[in-house]
């Protein structure tokens, strides 16, 4: 075909004329009006105080938004696994598999799985704000109240992921806290009954007071006959041996000398002072694990509190800030924006291809 067949006529007709006719039979006979329904939401961190006595209490407050698990709600919106719950509780396939003279926007009967998910996708819309973390769901049905209706189903779901997932998260962290703490509360309970067990056997509260109190009378007996044979020595300078005082006062000498060379026997022979040595010896192994246990049992209740503080901190709610509403007028198609749109790009194509074709006249001629 000469390039002189391309009068601008034809390239009106073919080029713009066509594609607007074809536009809007579409757009006024064949498109579907499909409503959208929009809610707005953001996942938001618990507020965690400390009470009295160190308890946990979780706040009522406005809390921070978590950008991170807003991403992770997005996510799971759009997942298959949340399109496989939602459709036969929706009749989703029903819904969008509908006879419809819309061909390209229905759900085509018989369609894998692949395909539908693919399609829920394009039917959700998912807006996530960077700025302020908020995250906008739409979504599009062939009438307002499927739109509303799934819009609400994906905010019970979102809040029941959310819910489910920061609480997942703080058990498994409390868990091995709580393990630990419950270890050391049985070896603590274990020690202590170990050593009043060893009590009860020896007869004894604490070998190693007994001994200091045995220790402890030796010294006093040692001083008493000092001090006792000092005063002797004194009166002997001025009295007769034979005077009653002298005589008392040495009477005096002997009991305390014969007490203290009992309480010598006593704590050093060898039998009793085996005794006593590997009963303390013992007791001081006893008393020093049950110390280590103790303080094990500290550690662990300090480590399971800052655990139960920090899981708290974990817990997070979805917050709704705009609840989904049923739309009165629908949103899709945008007719005269679309075909508007279509009239430029026709008007463009036309521009260039006359351009062309005259660009081709011109070197004919």
């Amino acid at each position: 075909m000469k390039a002189s067949s391309f009068t601008p006529r034809r390239l009106k007709l073919a080029l713009i004329a066509a594609p607007m006719v074809l536009g809007l039979i579409y757009y006024t006979l064949i498109a579907s009006d499909r409503y959208t329904s929009k809610s707005i939401v953001a996942v938001k961190s618990a507020v965690v105080s400390a009470g009295p006595g160190g308890t946990i209490s979780l706040g009522a407050g406005a809390g921070l938004l978590s950008w991170e698990d807003t991403l992770y709600l997005l996510d799971f919106v759009h997942s298959g696994s949340l399109a496989r719950e939602l459709e036969p509780r929706l009749k989703l396939r029903e819904h969008f598999e509908a006879p419809r003279a819309d061909i390209f926007y229905r759900l085509w009967p018989g369609t894998s799985l692949e395909w539908f998910i693919k399609y829920y996708r394009a039917r959700v819309e998912l807006e996530f704000n960077d700025i302020n973390g908020l995250l906008t769901i739409r979504t599009q049905g062939f009438d307002p109240e499927m739109a509303e209706k799934l819009n609400r189903a994906i905010l019970e779901a979102s809040e029941r992921f959310v819910n489910n997932y920061t609480h997942r998260v703080a058990s498994e962290q409390m868990l091995f806290s709580q393990t630990e703490f419950e270890a050391t509360s049985l070896r603590l309970q274990a020690a202590k009954a170990k050593v009043v067990e060893f009590q009860m056997a020896n007869k004894i509260l604490d070998p190693v007071a007994q001994s200091a109190a045995a220790n402890a009378l030796t010294a006093e007996l040692q001083a008493t006959v000092a001090r006792l044979e000092a005063d002797m020595k004194n009166k002997l300078s001025f009295m007769q041996p034979d005077a009653p005082q002298v005589v008392a006062l040495r009477d005096q000498i002997i009991a305390n000398k014969a007490q203290l060379e009992a309480e010598k026997a006593r704590t050093t022979s060898s039998v009793t002072g085996d005794r006593l040595g590997a009963v303390n010896a013992e007791y001081q192994s006893l008393l020093l694990k049950a110390v280590f246990a103790e303080d094990a049992y500290r550690s662990a209740n300090a480590a399971l509190e800052a655990a139960r503080i920090e899981a708290a901190r974990k817990l997070k709610s979805l917050v709704i800030v705009e609840a989904p509403a049923k739309a009165e007028t629908a949103e899709y198609p945008r007719r005269i924006y679309n075909l508007l749109t279509l009239l430029a790009l026709c008007a463009i194509v036309y521009a260039v291809v006359r351009l062309i074709v005259a660009t081709i006249q011109e070197h004919q001629d």
